[in-house]
């Protein structure tokens, strides 16, 4: 039955209905028919007294004071997006490093590092930097499908590089996975998980994947010159309608977000605040940008707010439809079916580890991170925890693991956000084709962070 209802939710979803809908409607209706059963006398195995849990359930997320991150960090990043603060940074970034051999690309990798620290919004991230660094590369001459793929993969660092929404939902859910794990095997430990945990964690694989697309760009535009030229500045100067020294314009570009990135950060490392209140630091500032680059107006700020509100609500309504789904698959034994089936898996935890990671990425095709968090994670997680994995680790492997899904062709969602911001000259195989080296750069993130756990695990331990 709990795999009769992981295979029913999986099809209403194919079906096109609402992701929370369809987890909240398919639990009940299998939970009605378990109940429907038992009252007739069917021999059904299903704990009805597990649903008696259901109130205090759905009151404890609604009460989450973790969670209140999640719409204050979606309000920081529309702010940002709609005070164009990007297309500013852009600008400054072009011009500076233009010149290079693949400058361009290089501006796009840091602009969008800068973009994924500030709004950790993947799609808001890959349309923004479509919109506005694209056209520019393809008319200076850099290939399609170097420029496409420089782009989705940079726009998929939202995904990992702190403060993003998806580590914030994955320590919130790993964290109860934790507890649960602990549970199972009847031990007690001080030790728990927190955003912070996994924020800290992120960092290390986060630049090195920065570094590793740097490098990429820097090493092809020396190998094959014509796919990524250098820029005359003062042409790309003239195009942007600049004069003069692009100083202030490098300040007024870089400072504000790198401010914004420092108060939010900052304050998590340095122990000041929690990743909760740090999300209020950066709204507050994210406003405060808006206000000083004279964008912020009433119009600008109710359409923030309802974008807020409606992503927000998103969220949780998804959040309450996998709290009942996850309560209907325990009540029929999914817990002990998924414990079962990883222990008679060969080769123990690292032969179950490398399942549970192949079904996310391929479930990353066609589920968004956040369905994929509150369903998927909470199944596995507690039987992966109580069997050693560092939770730490777990999320970080997770978060860079669905990275690499919404990158990969036919169906990553960052494929899909871009090719809608477009034109019709670049085709969607020039798309492919260009995040295929990226790809690969993230599948040997994969492996380094399994090879050697410590890349994730060591700076949290010293912090």
């Amino acid at each position: 039955m709990p795999l009769v209802l992981f295979a029913a939710v999986c099809g209403v979803l194919m079906l096109g209905y609402p992701v929370a809908l369809s987890l909240a409607g398919t639990a009940l209706a299998f939970a009605g028919v378990g109940l429907l059963l038992q009252h007739l006398g069917v021999a059904v195995p299903f704990e009805a007294r597990m649903m008696g849990a259901m109130p205090n359930r759905l009151y404890g997320i609604m009460t989450n004071e973790t969670l209140l991150a999640v719409p204050l960090f979606v309000l920081m990043g529309v702010l940002l997006e709609k005070s164009r603060v990007a297309e500013t940074l852009l600008d400054a970034m072009a011009m500076a490093f233009g010149s290079l051999r693949g400058g361009l690309g290089l501006s796009v990798v840091i602009v969008g590092m800068l973009l994924a620290a500030s709004t950790g919004i993947v799609g808001a991230t890959v349309v923004t930097m479509g919109l506005l660094s694209l056209p520019t590369m393809l008319k200076r001459g850099y290939s399609p499908a170097l420029a496409t793929g420089t782009i989705c993969a940079t726009g998929t660092l939202g995904q990992i590089i702190p403060p993003s929404i998806a580590l914030v939902l994955l320590g919130d859910v790993l964290s109860n996975a934790y507890q649960q794990a602990q549970l199972s095997m009847g031990v007690w430990s001080p030790k728990t998980l927190s955003i912070g945990d996994l924020f800290i964690g992120a960092l290390v694989p986060g630049l090195l994947l920065v570094v590793a697309y740097i490098v990429y760009l820097l090493v092809l535009a020396w190998l094959k010159p014509s796919s990524a030229p250098a820029v005359d500045r003062e042409a790309l100067k003239a195009e942007l309608g600049h004069k003069g020294s692009i100083w202030p314009l490098m300040l007024k570009g870089l400072v504000p977000p790198v401010l914004l990135i420092v108060a939010v950060l900052g304050s998590i490392l340095g122990g000041f605040a929690t990743p909760t209140e740090a999300s209020a630091v950066g709204a507050f500032g994210a406003l405060c940008l808006a206000a000083a680059s004279r964008r912020l107006s009433f119009t600008m700020l109710k359409e923030t707010l309802y974008s807020t509100a409606q992503v927000t609500s998103m969220v949780f309504l998804i959040l309450i439809g996998a709290a009942l789904f996850s309560l209907v698959f325990r009540a029929y034994g999914g817990e002990e079916l998924v414990t079962h089936l990883f222990d008679s898996m060969p080769g123990g935890v690292v032969g179950a580890t490398i399942i549970v990671m192949l079904v996310i990425f391929l479930l990353g095709f066609i589920l968004d991170f956040i369905e994929i968090t509150f369903v998927v994670v909470p199944i596995v997680g507690p039987v992966l925890l109580a069997m050693g994995l560092d939770p730490i680790w777990l999320g970080i492997m997770i978060a860079v693991n669905l990275q690499t899904s919404f990158l990969t062709p036919p169906f990553g969602f960052a494929l899909f956000y871009l090719r809608g911001v477009t034109p019709p000259s670049v085709t969607t195989s020039t798309i492919y084709k260009g995040v295929i080296p990226f790809i690969l750069i993230q599948l040997c993130m994969l492996l380094a962070l399994a090879l050697f756990p410590g890349i994730a695990t060591w700076l949290p331990s010293v912090m």
